[in-house]
């Protein structure tokens, strides 16, 4: 169970002016816990305890951040159900999904302290021509400086993981913004950082309002914003966070192709795993499925099937697969998409119906291309399906989209796979199963709508550093 109140971390530690925010239990709607808020005077105070523990952090030895990591994953080991029931609570995720999360989570911190001992460099030789004569170089990679880090909802402890980790490897102090409806889980990591002897100042996890947050973006102490959400949120923060670079994770509208030799059993348990895990409430959840017309009746008639097996409810029991949406207006905004597309011509196959902010496992078939439950991100539980005579009009389809996150191909044949690498304007494709896979050491990140620039712990570090050149000349 949550505890009644809890801190936020300024500086490495604990401090609870007030108990301003309210964390509800998504199922039941009750207030769970308090967890006290920072104001931007608070803000300031952490960005400049982040800037005075910059020079300490780039002096820590790497077997001493690894140190710090290897402990991370130890106290999350042993606090792994008490991470898993907080997540179940503050964000609605079914209690299996939620262990899995916490997995993740320690993989994470775990794949950081092995990349903490092995950041290097090159030696470059330079004398490419006569003037160059005498003269070496080498490179090596040295901290950015303090980062902001701004959370999202939907994955809690693992995206908030993904920033924290890499800069602890790295060497990077930081301030980290959670999402104001799930600060929970960010926050016992910010209570485990405490019990280590990183430098004062080296991290603060500072819940705050949206409105209040502009420090995280703004101010120009902070050499790196890193954000994952919202594309509307994510550009507008890019537009005014000024010389600083800026990392961005945003949204998608995932699809899936399923061609005329895929495994139809195999295929209809990816997708229905992955169009409803966590409510659908995954950027990289598939949202557009693709079938050869060879195979879309029966594939129709599977995944309806498949789908109506599906427990929805309270997201604490053992088998439920469905659990709430984040909040009521989600919810509510997702389902007046399904109406929308039912009335211009869709066809719902299952599902359709909301009570509150549990909305039942949607499939639709015949929706016109501009609805939004096709062309935007749907973030919840609904899937659209279409089919597709040649595997060239599937990829097409596929990049007819603002968005470019992952793709999913079910394909056995090494030719087409090799064309969708070649031509799918997206961040990573996945074959042999559905877009919603991922692994936290891989790169990933988007293109067009869906963002910039990757995560996965080396590819962030690379991020969270710059290149110093040494130049060495030998007189003759």
């Amino acid at each position: 169970m949550l505890r009644e109140s809890y801190p936020y971390y300024l500086a490495n530690r604990p401090e609870a002016p007030n108990q301003d925010l309210e964390v509800r239990d998504k199922f039941s709607g009750e207030v769970a816990t308090r967890v006290a808020m920072a104001d931007e005077a608070a803000i300031d105070r952490a960005i400049a305890a982040s800037v005075a523990a910059a020079e300490p952090m780039a002096r820590m030895a790497a077997y001493e951040r690894q140190a710090v990591l290897m402990h991370c994953v130890a106290r999350f080991q042993e606090r792994a159900e008490e991470l898993a029931e907080a997540l179940c609570i503050e964000a609605g995720k079914p209690i299996k999904d939620s262990r899995g999360e916490v997995g993740r989570l320690i993989d994470t911190f775990r794949v950081a302290a092995e990349e903490s001992v092995r950041i290097t460099g090159e030696v470059l030789p330079l004398d490419i021509s006569p003037r160059a004569r005498g003269y070496s170089g080498m490179w090596k990679r040295v901290p950015i400086g303090p980062c902001s880090f701004i959370a999202p909802f939907n994955f809690p402890l693992n995206l908030a993981a993904h920033k924290v980790a890499p800069a602890l490897a790295m060497g990077c102090p930081f301030v980290l913004k959670p999402a104001s409806l799930t600060p929970i889980g960010a926050l016992v990591i910010g209570e485990v950082l405490a019990e280590t002897d990183l430098p004062a100042g080296a991290f603060s996890v500072l819940p705050c309002k949206r409105d209040g947050a502009r420090l995280f973006t703004e101010d120009e102490r902070l050499k790196l914003l890193s954000f994952t959400g919202s594309p509307g949120v994510g550009w507008d923060l890019k537009a005014r966070a000024g010389k600083k670079p800026v990392v961005l994770e945003l949204g998608g509208n995932a699809a899936v192709i399923v061609d005329a030799d895929a495994d139809l059993d195999d295929a209809v348990e990816r997708i229905v795993f992955g169009a409803f895990y966590q409510s659908g409430q995954s950027c990289i959840g598939v949202q557009r499925i693709l079938a050869h017309e060879s195979l879309y009746d029966e594939l129709r008639q599977k995944l309806v099937a498949k789908t109506g097996t599906l427990k929805m409810g309270n997201p604490r029991d053992e088998d439920t697969f469905i659990g709430p949406m984040i909040s009521v207006g989600e919810a509510e905004r997702l389902h007046g998409w399904i109406e929308s597309a039912v009335a211009n011509g869709a066809k719902l196959l299952c599902g359709g119906k909301r009570d509150g902010n549990m909305l039942e496992a949607t499939l639709l078939e015949d929706v016109p291309k501009a609805e939004d439950v096709v062309c935007q991100e749907a973030f919840g539980p609904v899937a659209v399906l279409s089919r597709f005579t040649h595997f060239e009009d599937a990829l097409a389809s596929v990049n007819d989209s603002v968005f470019g996150l992952q793709a999913g191909i079910f394909t056995r044949d090494l030719y087409k796979m090799q064309k969708a690498w070649d031509v799918l304007d997206v961040g990573g494709v996945v074959i042999g199963d559905v877009p919603s896979w991922r692994v936290d050491h891989m790169p990933y990140g988007g293109v067009k709508e869906s963002g910039l620039g990757r995560e996965g712990i080396r590819f962030a570090m690379e991020d969270m550093s710059e290149v110093r050149l040494l130049v060495i000349r030998t007189p003759e």
